[in-house]
């Protein structure tokens, strides 16, 4: 049987439509995205890496204190146009971030460092996620925002790094506050 070369190409794409690798339902985002922070009244050029776990947002002056018997962390936004106020928000977790070869220091006996892990609402494009978010200074990076893996599941995103800012700004729904 020989197939028409536009029946074979309509198999073709049938076939690839149909494969576990094609990506239905994924939003395909740049290298470089703007992200929005609603709650801490942000929005930052982020970097879009598949390669690191977590998302890491630029802090400055971190510290960890007690309110109502929780766990809290009391930090300044690490960005150049940071106002000064502190910004409180209750702990999650800790989170242990492998060091990289011209991070580690043999004395100290340690391959990681520990990072104070906090929730945020964050929006790119017209999509917002609740993702965990560490907190380190980030000031002699690019990106005051970096958005690893863990956090790229919950957008379903696809990142094509020939791309940049591809969702545009941040354009979520306000979040509805709900009556108390």
């Amino acid at each position: 049987m020989r197939l028409k070369p536009t029946a074979l190409l309509l198999a073709l794409v049938a076939l690839l439509l149909s494969g576990t690798g094609f990506a239905a339902g994924k939003t395909i985002y740049g290298l470089n995205e703007y992200a929005g922070i609603a709650e801490l009244d942000l929005q930052v050029a982020a970097k879009l890496d598949t390669g690191a776990k977590t998302a890491s947002l630029s802090a400055r002056d971190i510290k960890r204190f007690k309110r109502d018997g929780q766990t809290w962390v009391r930090f300044y936004l690490g960005t150049d146009d940071a106002d000064s106020n502190p910004i409180e928000r209750p702990l999650a977790r800790i989170s242990k971030i492998k060091r990289r070869h011209g991070d580690f220091n043999p004395d100290e006996d340690k391959t990681y460092t520990a990072r104070p892990v906090i929730e945020l609402a964050v929006c790119m494009g017209k999509i917002r996620r609740t993702i965990e978010v560490n907190l380190t200074d980030r000031s002699t990076f690019q990106y005051p925002l970096l958005i690893g893996s863990e956090a790229l599941k919950r957008f379903g995103a696809l990142v094509d790094p020939s791309l940049k800012y591809a969702a545009g700004k941040p354009g979520c729904e306000p979040v509805a506050k709900t009556a108390e």
